[in-house]
């Protein structure tokens, strides 16, 4: 789907996966793909070669727990936070461990809090590994950045990725005009249900606010150390990227933000032929049919454009 023309404005409180409960988060983590092994390499690598150490890390908005519990095998110590009591449910269900074989503690906390009034809390520079995965874009940044500051060691680090928007991939049969499709419904039926973080999103980060680009600039990261690396749709962002059935897409469609919005504002069409999602799969199977494709063994594939962010605590 198309770039939008200009950045949001302002921040805007997610409540939409706030309001999840056990089941949706385990619907959520069983249908969302885990990333590449080579994201969390770089992560760590990065992390490790400008002096941070693998003492604790700290997933913010880490949902069912996907990114920490695959990072916290390098770390002695692991906590997962989520302002969803229904993720953290889930996070605590699935469970995992450290390098010392302790549990990974998962709590309910917003990123701007960080922690702050647990017992014990997060202590002051106690933190060597901040990372947030499709989960920045909900922060209030001005409210995140000091929290950053004040639980992180100095040289510490704090990591941040989205995996951009997802487009038709170019090898599918009939992929340019599947890709009208997709364009057309988000013009004229999801756009209404976007926020401002669905739009930093969809620009890969480009304006996601930084420590130095805030009113009030948090002095403790240093900009000369800022990293930034760009996948394209012919580099794996994801453990696979696979050509999946249409049954199994509708349901990742229905675990994004947007279309959970559109389905509470029309709750009697889910499910049903005028679910969005719904209306989406049939015009993709009928230009899929339309390409050759035999009814029956339709299948997509998306295109991912991701991004990770590196910011640095000075020494």
């Amino acid at each position: 789907m198309s770039q939008p023309a200009s950045a949001p404005s302002s921040f805007q409180t997610e409540k939409t996966f706030r309001s999840y409960n056990h089941e949706q988060g385990k619907s959520y983590a069983q249908i969302r793909l885990n990333y590449h092994p080579s994201l969390y390499q770089t992560v760590i690598n990065h992390h490790t070669s400008t002096g941070g150490q693998l003492d604790t890390l700290l997933d913010i908005g880490c949902g069912p727990g996907t990114a920490v519990q695959t990072l916290a095998p390098h770390f002695t110590h692991a906590i997962g936070l989520d302002a969803s009591e229904g993720m953290i449910t889930t996070a605590r269900s699935l469970g995992s461990v450290t390098s010392t074989s302790e549990p990974v503690r998962f709590e309910v906390s917003t990123a701007e809090e960080l922690g702050k009034n647990f017992s014990p809390p997060i202590q002051d520079s106690s933190v060597d590994l901040i990372i947030a995965s499709n989960a920045a874009h909900w922060f209030d940044m001005s409210g995140f950045w000091p929290s950053a500051a004040r639980v992180l060691k100095p040289g510490g680090s704090v990591a941040l990725w989205t995996s951009g928007e997802i487009r038709s991939h170019p090898s599918m049969p009939n992929a340019v005009a599947i890709q009208a499709v997709m364009d057309q419904i988000q013009e004229q039926d999801l756009k209404p249900y976007y926020m401002p973080g669905n739009l930093l999103v969809r620009s890969r980060y480009v304006d996601l606010p930084l420590p130095w680009t805030l009113s009030h600039p948090v002095q403790e990261f240093d900009k000369s150390d800022f990293f930034r690396k760009d996948w394209d749709t012919d580099e794996e962002f994801f453990v696979e990227q696979p050509e999946v059935d249409l049954d199994t897409f509708e349901k990742m469609l229905g675990t994004g933000s947007v279309v959970t919005r559109w389905r509470q504002a029309h709750p009697d069409a889910v499910g049903t032929e005028q679910d969005v999602v719904r209306i989406l799969r049939r015009e993709i199977e009928r230009l899929l049919q339309q390409a050759g494709v035999e009814k029956g063994k339709e299948r997509v594939k998306g295109a991912v454009q991701g991004v990770l962010l590196i910011v640095k605590k000075k020494m």
